[in-house]
């Protein structure tokens, strides 16, 4: 049997209603990354110490954080940079997959840096041990496939000016 809502004039009982209702929601993990580039036209990665391989610079968000602010945040602690976004180039509903649930994930461009820019880019946290710039083609054969396709999706973004969304790395209708 479904429980009556009180009435939302009972402010107390109505927030307890729908704390409730919240609890019950499901919850989703976010993840932002931003697509930098420097002057030639190459896109920064970093190599995490804490998964195999290479990736966009961002990471998860804190709990109640916006995507933006999580990718800005995770800059500012990763490399030392004052990241300013120029939008958003992909949404991607990540399926379950091992021991994770289901996450939605967030591409936004950072723009072109200045030479000096990209020249003063490097770790300044333990949780990465390289930052580098690569070519597209040099960029694919070091992402794993699930990022990859998200860098793919961001760079076809970019050159249509319209944000793409994805379903587990694949264009959705």
């Amino acid at each position: 049997m479904r429980p009556i809502a009180p009435n939302p004039a009972d402010v107390e009982a109505w927030n307890a209603y729908l704390a409730e209702g919240n609890a019950k929601q499901a919850r989703k993990r976010v993840a932002a990354d931003v697509l930098l580039r420097d002057p030639a036209g190459r896109v920064l990665l970093v190599n995490p110490t804490y998964k195999p391989g290479w990736d966009l610079p961002g990471g998860m968000a804190e709990a109640n954080e916006p995507p933006e602010d999580a990718v800005g945040r995770e800059l500012a602690e990763e490399l030392g940079f004052t990241v300013v976004l120029h939008g958003l180039l992909v949404v991607d509903w990540v399926a379950p997959h091992g021991p994770w649930d289901d996450q939605i994930a967030f591409v936004f461009d950072g723009g072109t840096l200045t030479q000096d820019q990209a020249d003063g880019l490097h770790p300044t946290d333990y949780e990465l041990s390289e930052a580098a710039f690569f070519t597209a083609e040099e960029a694919d054969s070091r992402l794993g496939d699930r990022i990859r396709h998200r860098f793919e999706a961001s760079l076809l973004a970019l050159g249509t000016g319209r944000p793409l969304y994805l379903r587990d790395g694949t264009p959705a209708a």
